[in-house]
């Protein structure tokens, strides 16, 4: 959903870089949601309360952590829209769903999906028929190149690789500067290059 009005979901770090996003796209923010009994107003915007918001509020929940983000989105029955910063470079052939947010410099090529309230970082990059799941972060300067599959909430790593056509499982970190050339099962952290499984988040 592409709009021209926005709240933002926390008035924090990550919640600065989406709004300079929005407003680089001509979005309007017309305030952010946060809880903290000391946030009166954040970057010139007023704060809200949880308990204020209203059904017809457009919003983005800017919080890093894809299950805290999940938490928050579970919990709320509103609309979510669509922030493409204006350097950002998608293919009119990628297919986006509701509560992402495109940072500065990002590519996305033809043929990819990207799923619901996933983090696209900072000059990230994404090659054509990629399949991103619902929840995912790819940080700052990361690369998924063709065919890539990322499951549900997985945090692809700064600065890391994932060669063509290589499926990422749910719920998996690839951490900073790894190279990934095999696939990798529900849970998985790696690290390295070539990528090896360290250990499991449900562990």
């Amino acid at each position: 959903m592409e709009i021209a009005n926005i709240f933002i979901y926390g008035a924090s770090g990550h919640g600065k870089v989406v709004y300079d996003c929005a407003i680089s796209s001509k979005i309007n923010v017309q305030g952010f949601i946060d809880d903290d009994p000391l946030k009166q107003e954040f970057l010139g915007c007023k704060v809200y309360k949880s308990t204020e918001i209203s059904k017809d509020w457009v919003i983005i929940v800017a919080i890093g952590s894809s299950q805290i983000r999940k938490r928050i989105v579970d919990s709320l029955d509103v609309n979510f829209g669509i922030i493409k910063h204006s350097s950002s470079i998608l293919s009119s052939h990628t297919v986006i769903h509701g509560g992402t947010v495109f940072f500065h410099n990002t590519v996305v090529q033809s043929g990819s999906e990207i799923g619901e309230h996933c983090i696209i970082n900072t000059s990230s990059i994404i090659d054509h028929d990629c399949q991103l799941g619902n929840y995912v972060h790819v940080a700052p300067n990361a690369v998924l190149c063709g065919g890539v599959k990322v499951g549900n909430s997985s945090w692809i790593g700064a600065g890391s690789t994932i060669i063509q056509g290589i499926t990422i499982g749910n719920n998996c970190t690839i951490g900073a500067g790894s190279v990934v050339i095999n696939n990798i099962p529900d849970n998985a952290v790696v690290v390295g290059n070539p990528g090896k499984i360290i250990k499991y988040n449900n562990e």
